[in-house]
């Protein structure tokens, strides 16, 4: 069996069985010693609930990256011993290429994880909270040339890279705003990533992205509503940052088309739902005046709970929306310049249609 066939799969289960076993044992030490999200405020829940879940998502998702380049790096490639399978040889070369931007995406992760938990535990000002988002994104572009659009030129590229990247940080930020949400919605954008990724024959973003998804999935049966633990911006501000990286380093291509320009397009539809989230709340705040940063029950879930939703059901629409924009997406690499943007209509109609239902008797400023 090849590596490829058994990738997916191992991935996969492996972030998920990290995710669970860390969760637990986060869930048990943050109650233990208060580290709760009390109720209050703009807070939707009546009991205090468990912070942290964002480091057992962070570690899930990191260290069997770490591991797995480090394997690489003991094996070597000339001389690996014979025992090593061929399907796992003929990929240790590359590993060692991706050693160094492994590192530096790891420690990215960990520094944003720790900011988050900072901001947990004591809210930290917005100001210093967005220096922190744009030094990692600005290390991870400029010092190891992940850029969006490289055809706009250096400058233009490098601006539009951290801009992506900041901004899936806050847009997942915004949307861990209920129950089982930003999980869910993160871990289908990360299966659709790992796919288009795995169909232009790359190994380490699927790989990324899978441990990724696992990580979410076994994080989430301890965050569906009610939720026994959050994970807080230590959790949502990485998720943002690993996709924002993770899409870029993505290569929306069918190899046997070579470079199709209207793949850029995936990362849009796929994230259609967050960014449009972000949008219609910092719209609804900066017309009633209010801080763009202050938290509030404003979001796009709040408003269908106020439609009578029930917590649970509003979440399933967000995921299912979110499953809308994002298959289509699979066809953009091989798709032309028509169908590409026949999928991109069908992404803007999506997503009037929900404003439409969601605003339906009311503006959500309420």
């Amino acid at each position: 069996m090849s590596l490829k066939s058994t990738l997916p799969f191992a991935t996969f289960v492996t972030g998920a069985l990290l995710s669970a076993a860390g969760t637990a044992l986060v869930l048990r030490w943050s109650t233990r010693r208060g580290f709760v999200d009390v109720p209050g405020g703009h807070k939707g829940h009546a009991r205090p609930v468990a912070l942290g879940g964002g480091v057992a998502i962070t570690l899930a998702a990191v260290i069997p990256m770490l591991c797995a380049i480090a394997a690489a790096n003991l094996l070597g490639t000339e001389a690996a011993p014979a025992w090593v399978p061929e399907s796992v040889r003929i990929h240790l070369g590359g590993m060692l290429t991706k050693t160094p931007l492994a590192l530096a995406l790891a420690g990215a992760a960990a520094f944003i994880c720790m900011v988050g938990l900072m901001d947990d535990r004591r809210a930290m000002r917005p100001l210093t909270k967005l220096v922190a988002q744009v030094a990692a994104a600005a290390t991870l572009v400029i010092g190891f040339n992940l850029r969006l659009l490289s055809d706009l030129g250096y400058v233009p590229s490098v601006l539009l890279s951290i801009l992506w990247i900041v901004t899936l940080m806050n847009s997942f930020n915004f949307l861990d705003n209920m129950d089982g949400l930003a999980a869910g919605v993160a871990m289908i954008a990360a299966s659709v990533f790992a796919s288009t990724a795995m169909r232009a024959g790359q190994i380490f973003v699927p790989a990324c992205c899978l441990l990724l998804a696992g990580a979410l999935a076994g994080f989430l049966p301890f965050n569906v509503h009610p939720a026994r633990v959050f994970m807080g911006d230590a959790g949502s501000m990485v998720i943002g940052l690993l996709i924002g990286v993770l899409t870029i380093l993505t290569t929306f291509a069918d190899p046997a088309q070579g470079q199709a320009p209207v793949g850029v397009l995936a990362p849009l539809v796929v994230m259609a739902v967050p960014l449009y989230d972000t949008a219609s709340v910092i719209w609804i705040r900066w017309r009633s005046g209010s801080p763009i940063w202050a938290g509030d029950r404003r979001h796009f879930s709040h408003r269908l709970v106020r439609r009578g939703m029930p917590v649970r059901q509003a979440v399933a629409v967000i995921w299912l929306a979110t499953l809308v924009t994002s298959l289509p997406a699979l066809m953009l690499p091989r798709a032309s310049w028509p169908l590409a943007w026949g999928i991109l209509l069908q992404t803007l109609l999506v997503v009037a249609l929900v404003a439409l239902l969601e605003s339906a008797g009311g503006d959500g400023s309420d």
